[in-house]
């Protein structure tokens, strides 16, 4: 099925406007009474701004668009000029609870993702709800160690290329240790000769999607 742009207005603390692409399978229409898993990504800061094609650059848009029987509902919005994850970490709840009531979502199997901001915002995201995703993949990002804390029981898989020189592979490495300090379900996927783009290869590898497949809430 065609992957779709669409806007989101929520009344919230403040009104929020979130552009979207949206990623239906092929058989969505078909199979009524199917319930898909579903990914939210969150692009990196490149893709920033108001024209959401960009953020089909990298990632699961990408993907979708190449194969459009991926078996995923994918929801993936557009950060705004001079913004990042952390803010808008108010419209992405919404946006989340928007797609799963209009569509056929299998409310056990949401996962999230996302690369180098993206990958910030996912560890973010994914700590500060950790109830809402069976699964996240944070890719060459990082974030606050003395804040894992919440996603504990939460399967968490991180990639990220030793060669980075934008985001530097220690970011991982220490969202990673103090996870596995606490006994999260946590693991590390290094590429030693990428760099900063660790997340061609790994959207590309079908193990992660049979991963993210084992796990549900």
């Amino acid at each position: 099925m065609t992957q779709t742009s669409h806007r989101m207005e929520k009344e919230i603390l403040k009104k929020v406007s979130l552009n979207y692409l949206l990623h239906l399978p092929d058989g969505y229409e078909q199979e009524a009474a199917k319930r898909w898993p579903l990914i939210l990504f969150l692009h990196g800061s490149g893709e920033r701004g108001d024209n959401v094609e960009r953020v089909a650059v990298h990632g699961i848009p990408k993907l979708a668009r190449q194969q459009p029987d991926f078996p995923f509902i994918a929801v993936s919005p557009q950060c705004p000029e001079d913004s990042f994850w952390g803010a808008e970490m108010d419209a992405l709840i919404p946006l989340l609870d928007e797609i799963m009531a209009r569509y056929h979502v299998d409310t056990t199997r949401v996962y999230l993702t996302g690369l180098s901001m993206g990958g910030y915002g996912a560890w973010q995201l994914g700590a500060a709800h950790p109830d809402r995703f069976a699964a996240v993949v944070p890719i060459c990002g990082g974030g606050n160690p003395q804040r894992v804390e919440p996603l504990k029981e939460t399967p968490v898989w991180v990639f990220h290329g030793a060669q980075d020189n934008v985001v530097p592979l220690s970011e991982s490495e220490k969202m990673v240790e103090a996870l596995q300090t606490i006994g999260g379900n946590v693991k590390l996927t290094v590429y030693p000769e990428a760099e900063h783009d660790s997340w061609t290869e790994t959207y590309a590898n079908p193990e992660l999607y049979e991963w993210l497949l084992r796990h549900a809430l």
